[in-house]
């Protein structure tokens, strides 16, 4: 354990040298006049583009995040019938249920009731 902590330490100091030695190299050739030549290549983009282009993704990913959170939170609230068929019975019963409140052998109504099913009963799911 001790060998992995002083690894990482090494490399975050070697990652330090590593960018002030860039930054010194930066500052040198700052410091030099550019040779002027008749013939001028396109110049790399800017900084600014590549920020333009970073926050563009951002608020898109941000969008697109958004929407599909709606979108699942649309589905999950949709209204549902559930036909609750009993053994002694001929006639099923009808509940209402959001989507998102039905469970596997339970569900919730919209009124608030807790439903369990028993065995002995089936459960008929409408509009899923």
């Amino acid at each position: 354990m001790l060998g992995k902590i002083l690894f990482t330490i090494v490399i975050i100091l070697l990652g330090f040298l590593w960018i002030r030695r860039n930054r010194e190299q930066e500052r040198r050739q700052a410091q030099k006049p550019a040779p002027v030549s008749p013939k001028t290549e396109s110049a790399p983009p800017a900084l600014n583009d590549y920020r333009f282009a970073a926050y563009l993704f951002l608020v898109m990913m941000i969008g697109s995040g958004s929407y599909l959170y709606y979108l699942r939170w649309q589905d999950d609230h949709r209204l549902v019938t559930v036909l609750l068929h009993r053994d002694g019975s001929q006639n099923p019963v009808t509940y209402q249920v959001q989507k998102s409140e039905l469970e596997e052998r339970a569900f919730t109504t919209v009124d608030g009731i807790r439903v369990t099913v028993a065995d002995s009963e089936r459960m008929e799911v409408i509009g899923l």
